[in-house]
């Protein structure tokens, strides 16, 4: 990985879905050496959490004008411009785009960018369905900010959140930090105010004493170890669907796609954990650096399920697992010729595999249990995940929007069971991926608490 040391970057946040990979971007940024620096639009808090980027950036994560975490005697915006080395807006809505282009300064992302001395490089990367980037005013507006000097980065074509395919989606961060790279190495700083501080009032002067001295303080404590880290830690998670067989060629099954728990692996790898997925049958591409085990059954997942027994750290059971199966299973093709208009199953109960995690759970482990309910029956599904030795339940609705099977968002609610307590956080629809992130983030800070009790009450 090519090296930022010193470099300074501001990165702006539209409301996209594509925001889900800044707190890639920012990682990767990190990794490299450099200084972060997040402004969000309003929206943008809709896709991914200011919480996660701060905490990966180091420092507060600007929302809001006049938010009093960041003021510098009311000219914030004016020295995080000045700062910068360069900034990047990925994902940039279209609303962001032609604020942008007319020079508005409706959002901090769109103030930021106005306040860029004239030799810092503005990047953009638009995010949008093809519809709304082929749109005349959409072109008009990328145009108007080549001419004033900033560099378009063109959205790739692909599969986007509409389910269309089509141009309009984000390069990956891998590909950004390569265009950020190409760029702080062709660029010079020579043009730069280095020296805007200097005629600062004596106030002003102590308030970014201040912030420079807390900046530091988080910088420190991110260098001694990102608390959200799995680093030698075994994650083994459950996903997809299974298959009951009733003969050779037909099966029970349910429409599970399998995508929350192939999120859940992505995620827990990049932060380090080594990924067990024992998953059953979907259409998803194995995602790179994760063992995967395959299975059909219910009966083979539990078989796998016991082959990890005391080997994991966290198990995440995101399966939709059939309740009951065929008590028989016909060797060969049943026929509708000799079976008639009317057959009769008899179905037996699957072997339970969340209980069976929650019986093999250790006192320093923490397991994390999925629930589909209807919006009104949220409550039992706690309270069965609860009996089943869960320390974390994540539920969801089938019979409401963006929640579920198949699709690419998802809605839960999360809730912690711990001390006697119970915790329970509810999360607007959000991509799987995004998911994903507040499942980990919950089930670490347990694992802190179990396996540290010291450092998860600091």
């Amino acid at each position: 990985m090519e090296r930022l040391d010193g470099k300074h970057i501001l990165l702006g946040v539209c409301g996209s879905i594509a925001a889900y990979k800044a707190p890639l971007l920012v990682r990767l940024l990190r990794q490299a050496g450099a200084d972060v620096r997040v402004a969000m639009t309003p929206t943008a808090r809709h896709f991914v959490s200011p919480l996660v980027l701060g905490n990966l950036a180091g420092e507060s994560v600007a929302t809001d004008m006049f938010d009093e975490r960041i003021q510098q005697g009311g000219s914030w915006h004016i020295h995080w411009a000045h700062w910068a080395d360069v900034m990047l807006i990925a994902p940039c809505s279209a609303q962001t785009l032609a604020s942008l282009a007319c020079g508005g300064c409706d959002t901090v992302v769109a103030c930021l960018a106005l306040a860029l001395p004239r030799p810092t490089p503005l990047l953009v990367a638009p995010a949008m369905d093809t519809t709304m980037w082929e749109h005349p005013a959409t072109v008009r507006n990328a145009e108007q900010l080549r001419r004033d000097g900033a560099i378009i980065i063109e959205p790739e074509e692909g599969e986007l959140a509409s389910g269309l395919w089509g141009t309009g989606r984000m390069p990956e961060p891998e590909s950004l930090f390569r265009q950020l790279v190409q760029v702080l190495s062709s660029h010079s700083r020579e043009l730069r105010t280095p020296h805007l501080g200097a005629i600062a009032s004596t106030p002003l002067q102590t308030a970014i004493e201040h912030d420079r001295l807390t900046a530091e303080i988080e910088l420190a404590q991110l260098k001694a170890g990102d608390v959200t880290r799995l680093d030698g830690k075994t994650v083994l998670i459950t996903a997809g669907p299974t298959r009951e067989a009733l003969d050779s060629v037909r099966y029970i099954s349910n429409r599970s796609s399998g995508k929350m728990g192939y999120a859940l692996a992505e995620a827990a790898r990049d932060r380090g954990a080594h990924v067990v997925l024992i998953s059953g049958p979907v259409a998803l591409p194995q995602p790179d650096g994760v063992d995967i085990v395959r299975i059909e059954s219910a009966r083979q997942m539990f078989d796998a399920v016991l082959r990890y027994e005391g080997k994991w750290d966290i198990a995440i059971a995101a399966a939709a697992v059939a309740d009951y199966m065929p008590a028989d299973v016909y060797s060969g093709k049943l026929k509708r010729n000799v079976l008639g208009d009317r057959i009769a199953v008899e179905l037996i109960r699957t072997p339970d595999i969340l209980g069976e995690l929650g019986r093999a759970k250790m006192a320093r482990s923490v397991l994390v249990g999925f629930a589909l309910e209807s919006s009104d029956q949220l409550d039992g599904g706690i309270e069965k995940l609860h009996a089943r030795g869960c320390d974390i339940a994540v539920l969801n609705a089938f019979d409401v929007p963006d929640s579920g099977f198949e699709g690419d968002l998802n809605t839960i609610t999360i809730v912690t069971f711990s001390n006697g307590q119970i915790h329970r956080k509810q999360y607007s629809p959000v991509p799987k991926r995004v998911c994903a992130e507040y499942v980990l983030d919950d089930a670490v800070a347990l694992l802190r608490r179990k396996q540290d009790p010291e450092a998860g009450s600091g």
